[in-house]
């Protein structure tokens, strides 16, 4: 179903409003690729340079050592992507964006915690 020409306007002005208000979520609501299609891209790109840096190598092995170097260094290129992507997708604390955890602390947190009130007489 079509909007007509007032909703169509209106649409246009909370646009407007938005992009004006907060350009980096009217960016982010406007791009038309997911952040998990970003992911899912950039790893796809990590791992053929990966592989063509392992050939390469492999090559550089058998003919001079300049192409192993250059293998080498395209190897190290795509962990750094690779790893770039991860901790985007995974948020700082290493955990997924999409689940959660159940608990507030991990479990370290806790005994640090119980450790400190143990230290501090508190038991």
């Amino acid at each position: 179903m079509a909007l007509s020409e007032e909703e169509q306007r209106l649409l246009e002005q909370l646009e407007a409003s938005l992009a004006a208000d907060d350009p980096k979520l009217a960016q982010t609501l406007g791009s038309s690729s997911t952040p998990r299609q970003i992911h899912g891209r950039r790893a796809t790109l990590a791992g053929a340079l990966f592989i063509f840096g392992l050939v390469l190598l492999v090559v550089g092995m058998r003919t001079t050592w300049i192409v192993s170097v250059v293998g080498f260094i395209a190897m190290l290129a795509a962990t750094v992507i690779a790893l770039g992507s991860w901790r985007k997708a995974t948020g700082p604390s290493g955990q997924s964006k999409r689940a959660p955890s159940s608990d507030s602390e991990p479990f370290m947190g806790k005994m640090e915690d119980r450790w400190r009130r143990r230290q501090e007489g508190g038991l």
